[in-house]
């Protein structure tokens, strides 16, 4: 897949997983089937779920380090300022030529554009939160999320 199709499929996951409305329920039974999703596969991953800087839900599994909490810090900081996944604006800075970490002019101890940290999307609102997973190659922390996001909203809507 090249930059651009990566881009687009990006683009349109923004565009389909929307919330019509998200409540602390709603966190917590979000982040509880990424919880079961990642021991399911037995990942080494950290998640962690925000609404308006208010973390709602976080757990670390067996494997994932302190570390992996900078990172899910970094990657939220990056969609609460783009209010783009932190994969797809990593990507929108490669499509472009660029490098986030020195083109987008931000302190990259505070702000990390690798993929793990999907917007909660609020229909009519925007971006209201963060859901974020950290611990595996960065592609299969966006997909972890996605992936439990588009069933979460199939069966939640």
């Amino acid at each position: 897949m090249s930059g651009r199709e990566l881009l687009d499929e990006l683009e349109a996951q923004e565009s389909r997983l929307v919330f019509a409305s998200f409540s602390d329920a709603d966190a917590w039974a979000l982040g509880t089937a990424l919880r079961d999703a990642a021991l399911a596969a037995d990942l080494p991953v950290a998640i962690s779920i925000r609404r308006n800087g208010q973390r709602l839900f976080h757990t670390a599994l067996p494997g994932a380090s302190a570390d992996n909490d900078g990172w899910l810090d970094r990657k939220c900081a990056v969609v609460d300022r783009y209010g783009q996944s932190s994969l797809r604006v990593g990507e929108q800075f490669r499509v472009d030529g660029k490098a986030f970490d020195s083109d987008s002019r931000l302190d990259t101890t505070l702000f990390a554009a690798h993929g793990g940290a999907f917007p909660i999307l609020l229909r009519g609102t925007g971006c209201i939160g963060t859901i974020a997973v950290s611990g595996l190659p960065q592609l299969d922390d966006h997909r972890l999320v996605v992936e439990t996001l588009q069933q979460f909203l199939e069966l939640h809507g």
